[in-house]
């Protein structure tokens, strides 16, 4: 058997890692074939590092505060944290420049992963005269839903204390931050948040 230099290893273990990393995710589409919406997951439930996926880069990164990694010094993430592809807040009509935020409730899913979603409520914030509002799913997967929810109807009336602890968790989560609470939408608004910040090809 004929050993081919070490170089050329290197070159091959280069490019097939390139290919595996080359993949925009926040280019996928905002649904799947069956109709969908897809969320990319950064910071899984039950954590307190702030992860964020960066574009230019294709990679998650904690992000960093004073040049150390931001840690949320209070309790951890409620949710599985992360953005729905293909969508832009855009700062010239209130947005806050980002994608789509979104906070899936389920069990923990690892930094990275891509779930099908269904949008059954929007928490709205203001941060800093900015539109912040968040959208709140769960899995499209029966198997890993965890709340028996159907809409924003049925997580307001069977679940009202895991709506005071998320308007909590996201007024006093960042004490640099100063948030106003502007209300709830239901299910048909948070899929206007989506719809309205989807990003033209």
């Amino acid at each position: 058997m004929k050993i081919l230099p070490f170089g050329i290893y290197l070159g091959l273990f280069l490019i097939f890692s390139a290919c595996k990393t080359s993949k925009d995710l926040g280019k996928l589409p905002t649904k799947t074939s069956n109709g969908n919406y897809q969320a990319v997951i950064e910071i899984p439930a039950g954590t307190n590092k702030k992860i964020e996926y960066h574009k230019t880069q294709k990679k998650f990164l904690v992000d960093q505060r004073d040049g150390k990694d931001r840690i949320i010094n209070f309790l951890p993430y409620p949710g599985n944290y992360g953005f729905i592809p293909s969508t832009f807040s855009d700062p010239r009509k209130g947005g806050d420049g980002d994608a789509v935020d979104v906070l899936v409730l389920g069990e923990s899913q690892k930094t990275g992963s891509i779930i099908e979603i269904i949008p059954i409520a929007v928490l709205k914030l203001i941060d800093e005269n900015e539109f912040d509002y968040k959208v709140i799913a769960i899995p499209a997967q029966i198997k890993d839903q965890i709340i028996n929810v159907e809409n924003y109807k049925t997580f307001s009336s069977n679940y009202p204390e895991a709506i005071k602890i998320l308007e909590s968790w996201f007024t006093y989560y960042d004490k640099s931050q100063v948030l106003e609470i502007k209300g709830w939408g239901d299910e048909a608004d948070a899929i206007l948040e989506i719809e309205n910040w989807i990003s033209k090809p």
